[in-house]
């Protein structure tokens, strides 16, 4: 035989032998999967047992805590108080602060809308008093009152003081 021959048929029985490793391999996978699958619990079981494995460890590490003694803890609450306190006066003293500015600001506001406002009803009334008074004027100069019947010679005076 040939080299080349010989080449060939090695690479066909390494191939062959690659396949069965590899068939062997897969079998045994499917059976160690049945194995464990048969050697494990149920779901409930194993959540069970893994609730009772943290406590377990849980009750390990509250041995390990180092608890401060009653002095300690008085001293320790007494500060967290202390510092509650400065930061709650700190919180409301910006508080107040923001409150009475824009309380200020309103109130500016207000009494700047409340001149205008008085100052255009001023206007408003002078109108109306000035064309009220014209018409009286007007109406004495006709001799006749409000009511559409003759006006009385008081009245008539009246309106002409009232125009001058």
């Amino acid at each position: 035989m040939s080299d080349k021959q010989q080449q060939k048929l090695d690479e066909k029985e390494a191939k062959r032998a690659a396949k069965e490793a590899l068939k062997e391999k897969q079998e045994r996978t499917k059976k160690n999967k049945q194995k464990k699958n048969a050697d494990r619990p149920n779901i409930f079981l194993r959540i069970w047992a893994g609730i009772k494995r943290f406590f377990k460890d849980f009750k390990g590490t509250a041995k390990k805590v180092v608890w401060p003694d009653r002095k300690t803890v008085i001293k320790s609450s007494l500060v967290v108080f202390a510092v509650v306190l400065v930061v709650g006066a700190g919180i409301w003293l910006v508080d107040f602060g923001l409150s009475s500015s824009i309380g200020l600001v309103k109130d500016g506001i207000e009494s700047l809308n409340k001149e205008t406002t008085t100052l255009s009803e001023t206007g408003e009334t002078t109108t109306a008093a000035v064309t009220e008074g014209n018409e009286e004027t007007t109406q004495g100069a006709t001799g006749e009152d409000a009511s559409g019947g003759e006006q009385t010679t008081a009245g008539t005076a009246e309106t002409t003081t009232a125009a001058s």
